[in-house]
């Protein structure tokens, strides 16, 4: 990894190896009948089943544990109402330090919760990013921890890869990977990861049509703002990054767009059929994969990155 914050696929390689046994190495799972549908053979990566029930607990581990042993004794800080939140809080009690997290007054209570439970130190704030940033930043300047952004920072996106690099030596065959695209983290990740393996492999990207701000900056090839995004899919809702960005302009050839029915759909179909208990941010590459004109994309072996499985039971969105 380069002073200029590149990824490249030794710094994956190298993630992989740190964060070895402290991560999941998780299954992939099939479904004949959702391969029928779709037309396709697909391969789930099973991230839901990851400690915290996410990929994030990847990048979160391989860049707490990349800290000097100077740098840890300040502790970490980060800003997220989510699964980075938990995901950090986690990696540090794994360490042993302090984690100092920030979260707007209208995050979930059962995830503070989780994060309390972690052992992380919950700092409450407004529910606006520019909020979240600025309590982090006071954070940042009265512990001197060190700030683990959720996705803009290189060993997040280099910890996220390595979900890509275990698929492909589960599955060594695919031609295509797709996953779900958000702040861009997890998309850049497996793009350096898949393409330093197989440089054919087609890389392809899934995003709510009403948080499209990737497919936007793709197809006029300069970084689109995230406008106003509407989306069940509450883990993509937020712009790509600045990191991933260049990631996805070079090698992701098309980010699908799906609706809102057709998120819900598939995810009760993982759920009905697959028996996989995903998140809707996960359901948005596989709503891509049934839709009818992924068929006419030609590929044939495709593995879905399936991102998480934090679900809230009590607010499922489909009907009695």
């Amino acid at each position: 990894m380069g002073t200029d914050q590149s990824v490249d696929f030794r710094a994956i390689q190298e993630a992989a190896e740190r964060i070895r046994g402290q991560v999941h190495e998780t299954p992939v799972a099939t479904c004949r009948w959702l391969d029928d549908q779709a037309g396709v053979e697909l391969f789930f990566k099973c991230e839901h089943l990851q400690k915290v029930g996410a990929f994030k607990f990847r990048g979160a581990s391989n860049a707490v544990m990349r800290l000097t042993e100077a740098q840890a004794r300040r502790g970490v800080a980060t800003h997220s109402s989510g699964n980075h939140a938990q995901a950090v809080a986690l990696a540090a009690r794994m360490r042993g330090i302090e984690a100092h997290i920030v979260m707007p007054s209208n995050a979930p209570s059962i995830k503070r919760r989780a994060v309390e439970g972690y052992g992380g130190r919950v700092i409450e704030c407004a529910p606006t990013l520019a909020a979240r940033e600025a309590a982090a930043a006071a954070v940042v300047e009265e512990t001197g921890a060190a700030l683990i952004h959720a996705y803009n920072h290189p060993d997040v996106i280099a910890g996220q890869g390595t979900a890509a690099l275990e698929l492909m030596a589960q599955v060594p065959d695919l031609d295509a990977i797709m996953a779900p695209v958000g702040g861009g983290g997890l998309m850049a990740g497996t793009c350096v990861a898949a393409s330093g393996i197989n440089p054919s492999i087609r890389l392809l990207g899934a995003e709510p049509a009403g948080a499209d701000d990737a497919a936007r900056s793709l197809e006029t090839g300069s970084l689109q703002p995230q406008l106003d995004p509407r989306t069940i899919a509450d883990g993509l809702r937020t712009s790509l990054g600045s990191l991933a960005w260049p990631i996805l302009r070079e090698r992701v050839e098309v980010i699908l767009r799906v609706e809102e029915a057709a998120i819900v759909e598939a995810m009760r179909l993982c759920w009905e059929r697959a028996k996989l208990m995903i998140e809707p941010s996960s359901a948005v590459p596989v709503a891509a994969a049934l839709d009818p004109g992924f068929r006419g994309l030609g590929v044939r072996r495709v593995g879905i990155i399936l991102s998480g499985g934090n679900v809230d039971l009590d607010r499922l969105p489909w009907g009695a």
